[in-house]
């Protein structure tokens, strides 16, 4: 069994479904109105990500350097992505506690840096 899998089914258990939950909750609530729709779709990708993150790996786009999404990430970063980014922090120092915990901890710090700035990124298999 790859360690990956075995990452994966240890972050679904120990809590990932809660925060995959939540993400999606938050998408839906996003989508809601007309102009949290963007908002939403990062906010959905990041859930995506949230519910099995080993074996994934955060990757800019060529769209990342435009000026809509520097905008949208301006204001993202505002309203959203810095509570989101220091609660995977803080949860990433609780994991780095121990050295178990350590796998747990740099995915939490991945998802930290996919909450922070999310437009023109995206999300790709790890090979």
């Amino acid at each position: 069994m790859p360690v990956r899998i075995l990452g994966n089914i240890l972050w679904f258990i120990l809590g990932g479904v809660i925060i995959f939950l939540y993400y999606c909750l938050g998408s839906i609530m996003l989508c809601i109105t007309i102009i949290g729709i963007p908002f939403g779709i990062q906010c959905f990708k990041i859930s995506t990500m949230a519910l099995m993150p080993f074996g994934k790996k955060v990757k800019y786009t060529k769209k990342s350097t435009g000026v809509v999404a520097i905008i949208m990430n301006i204001l993202w970063l505002i309203f959203f992505g810095f509570e989101i980014a220091v609660a995977h922090l803080f949860f990433a120092l609780i994991c780095a506690i121990t050295i178990i915990g350590f796998p747990f901890a740099k995915q939490h710090i991945k998802l930290a840096s996919l909450a922070l700035m999310p437009f023109g990124k995206e999300i790709i298999k790890n090979t």
